[in-house]
């Protein structure tokens, strides 16, 4: 290493003259050197200024100098030029490369940086896990700022007491010199989609009181609406208790949120003694998938809805029209039969089969009728229309011996359900096929012959026949 041209490009760094200190450190190494030391301050000096994408080089360069050392700061430098740069995902490898060094003294500045990445990626759950252990890292000067964002992460995932919760943490950190008018802003936010609205109104109140500060459109409006529900409601009682608090597990009177076992005794509690810092990533991803999975059943139910309308359609057109008052549909009848039978010799539930036209005596009827245990089941034959259809079914009985069964189903959207379950007895008096009801138990051994006669009464159905083996616990 050039060290007179290194001390050079240090001094003018110094001095502010970064395009002199640019110079004089790129002259410093030699071809093929490594030198951490040139290439961390070469990285700083072109940073600052803006080219972003040589300053991720530089920073990658002094990584590869295993005895210069400072790993963490050099990833997370190098993950935020990445950034900078635009490219996210790289930045994401390399922010988190610095937050696994364990001497790494500032890992808050990287966490902060991952934070902003997992937000430019869409990633709000990765990003809120990133801005609360910067908030906890205990080197962070400014852990308002952290928690503030961790409280942004909270809204845009539908979590307002949450975000509450955080927004009030963050004002118990900042200190008086800070502006907190902005953090009052988000907290009335956040009131309100947490339906608090006389909270909101205060929060709002503290936002604008010095005149400083001027609420965004989407703020103000929240403002105006928190007041008029504010005075819609005067006269009936505080409203800061309420069913969603209740069911969020935030009551008054009971605990702190922030300190749920009362370790400080203290209102304002510390970071390091709150129960809010002490929940884990898993507690937070647990939570939130839960909680996706609700939303998701609620968003995609008209979603679902309207793809069975759309098969119904397309079944409608051209040759699915046909297929459709052919009494064809999804699923079809042997197999719903079939289905049937498995789960009932499963001891399971089987109401999801039959129609929802049946009474719970209609339906208790039906499953008392079917055979359980180690049953295998044939379908000899299906009538098929468009609305109503007949299947003929045998059970090999696991006692031994088999029963055969006619089963009746409807139209239900494209597929079909359950309307009627008999079993099928051969006549006693010229062995013909006759099918008669029955609601006695499942027959035994003793009418095994029913199943031939079966087979003749159902020549005149149409399909092919098809089998499974059903083993029930």
């Amino acid at each position: 290493m050039n060290q007179q041209a290194f001390e050079a490009g240090r001094n003018a760094y110094r001095q502010g003259d970064l395009m002199g200190a640019v110079a004089q450190l790129s002259a410093a190494k030699g071809p093929g050197e490594v030198s951490g030391a040139v290439d961390h301050l070469l990285g700083n000096c072109l940073m600052k200024l803006g080219r972003y994408a040589e300053a991720a080089d530089s920073y990658g360069d002094a990584l590869r100098d295993g005895s210069y050392g400072h790993k963490g700061a050099l990833a997370c430098n190098r993950g935020r030029a990445l950034l900078a740069a635009g490219k996210v995902q790289e930045a994401i490898a390399s922010l988190t490369l610095a937050t696994k060094d364990s001497e790494y003294p500032t890992p808050y500045k990287a966490y902060v940086a991952l934070g902003n990445a997992y937000k430019k990626m869409g990633n709000v759950r990765e990003a809120g896990v990133a801005f609360r252990n910067a908030a906890i890292d205990e080197t962070n000067p400014d852990p308002a700022s952290a928690l503030r964002e961790l409280g942004g992460c909270f809204m845009q995932m539908g979590r307002a007491v949450d975000a509450v919760e955080a927004y009030r943490t963050a004002l118990d950190f900042s200190t008086p010199l800070q502006n907190q008018n902005a953090i009052y802003g988000d907290l009335g936010l956040a009131y309100v989609a947490a339906n608090r609205m006389s909270e909101a109104v205060d929060a709002f109140n503290h936002a604008t009181s010095d005149g400083s500060y001027t609420l965004q459109p989407e703020a103000q409006a929240a403002f105006d609406a928190a007041k008029k529900a504010v005075a819609a409601i005067a006269g009936d009682g505080p409203s800061e208790t309420d069913a969603f608090l209740a069911a969020a597990g935030y009551g008054t009177g009971t605990y702190d949120p922030l300190d749920p076992t009362g370790a400080t005794g203290d209102i304002m509690p510390s970071p390091e003694d709150t129960g809010f810092f002490s929940v884990s990533e898993e507690d937070l991803e647990r939570k939130d998938k839960s909680e996706r999975k609700v939303r998701r059943k609620r968003k995609h139910r008209g979603l679902k809805v309207f793809l069975v309308i759309l098969l119904i359609l397309v079944l409608l057109g051209g040759a699915g029209a046909f297929a459709y008052t052919r009494g064809y549909g999804w699923p079809m009848q042997d197999e719903v039969v079939q289905q049937m039978f498995s789960a009932n010799a499963s001891g399971d539930d089987i109401s999801q089969f039959l129609s929802p036209s049946l009474s719970s005596d209609q339906s208790a009827e039906i499953k008392s009728l079917l055979p359980t245990g180690d049953t295998t089941v044939t379908i000899d034959g299906v009538d098929r229309s468009m609305t109503e259809s007949t299947v003929l079914a045998t059970a090999k009985l696991a006692a031994g011996g088999t029963q055969t069964y006619t089963i009746k189903l409807v139209r239900d959207g494209i597929g079909w359900k359950v309307s009627d379950v008999s079993a099928t007895y051969a006549s006693q008096s010229d062995g013909s096929a006759s099918l008669t009801s029955s609601s006695a138990d499942t027959a035994d051994s003793s009418v095994a012959s029913a199943s031939s006669a079966t087979a003749d009464s159902s020549s005149s159905t149409s399909g092919t026949t098809t089998s499974g083996t059903i083993s029930g616990e």
